[in-house]
């Protein structure tokens, strides 16, 4: 393997916004600042890295531009560079790297959930409250709209082609632990801390806020293809969600963290269809996000 450890310091730049990037990183000494907009008069930090996180992965699975400048923050940073299609080969020497990056996909999606549930509420707010309210209610969330502000507008649709791709290359019989549930049966209830994610292999799934309550929400429907409750393969925090089959013929495939190593060894095409519909599910939300706050700076921001 072509496995380069690269050393930088203090305020050097280690990939570039807007480049085209083939490789993955990972943080192994020192601290590096993610930030939008670096080489313009107004640059913003969207993120801290520290030794251990990995960054770049999105540049990998789906076909876009570096989406941020990675600066070094420490007298000594260095970094492990991973070429993209070295990455099995990574995987078959450091199995471990599988839950890994994983987990920081999980912790990225989570964040971004929690922007764009803010900024939906603030529009929401924002559509019901009076002038009086508003500059309250503006400068609550006003790091989001810098963001957009920042000249993040250009926003382009993932590539679910590759997703679907991706998906009809892994085994139609499933390497995890498979169930099969009817229609209206609880796969997990929010709250519950789980030790599994899911691949749905066949039906309709709902992921619902608040099921069964007053304030039940919708936040949307799964098909054969989807990857969720991936934050619960840490067994850590409590699902945020309700999952619910919406269909006779629902299977989930439930993968723990232990299958994780059995999994690549026998369908290494399943463990990067995994990634690459976090890494979908990241744009995509982050997509979403980016149009909220566009319609917040375009009809509020006055």
């Amino acid at each position: 393997m072509s496995l380069v450890v690269r050393e930088f310091n203090n305020g050097e730049v280690i990939i570039n916004e807007g480049d085209s990037g083939k490789n993955i990183f990972r943080l192994v000494e020192g601290n590096a600042n993610v930030i939008a907009d670096y080489d313009k008069k107004e640059p913003m930090r969207l993120a801290v890295l520290k030794s251990g996180d990995y960054f770049g992965e999105m540049s990998i699975f789906e076909d876009y531009p570096r989406s941020a400048t990675v600066v070094a923050a420490s007298t000594k940073v260095r970094v492990l560079e991973i070429p993209g299609d070295e990455l099995n080969d990574f995987f078959s020497e450091n199995p471990d790297v599988i839950g890994e990056l994983i987990n920081h996909l999980g912790n990225k999606i989570q964040a971004m959930i929690n922007d764009y549930n803010d900024a939906k509420a603030l529009l929401r707010n924002l559509q019901e409250a009076d002038a009086g309210k508003k500059k309250t209610l503006f400068s609550k969330i006003k790091k989001h709209i810098d963001m957009y502000q920042s000249g993040k507008n250009a926003i382009a649709e993932p590539d679910n082609e590759a997703l679907i791709a991706a998906y009809a290359a892994i085994s139609s019989e499933a390497l995890g632990h498979t169930d099969s549930c009817g229609k209206g049966k609880i796969i997990f209830p929010e709250g519950e801390v789980n030790c599994c994610m899911y691949i749905l292999r066949g039906g309709n799934v709902g992921i619902y806020t608040g099921f069964g309550g007053s304030d039940e929400q919708k936040v949307y429907d799964l098909s054969a293809g989807s990857v969720f409750g991936e934050k619960g393969i840490t067994a850590e925090d409590p699902m945020g969600v309700t999952a619910v089959a919406e269909s006779d013929d629902v299977t989930v495939e439930k993968i723990y963290m232990e299958d994780l190593k059995m999994i690549f060894r026998s369908c290494p095409e399943e463990i990067n269809f995994i990634l690459r519909y976090l890494s979908y599910r990241l744009r995509r939300l982050n997509n979403d996000f980016l149009k909220t706050c566009k319609e917040i700076t375009e009809n509020y921001n006055k």
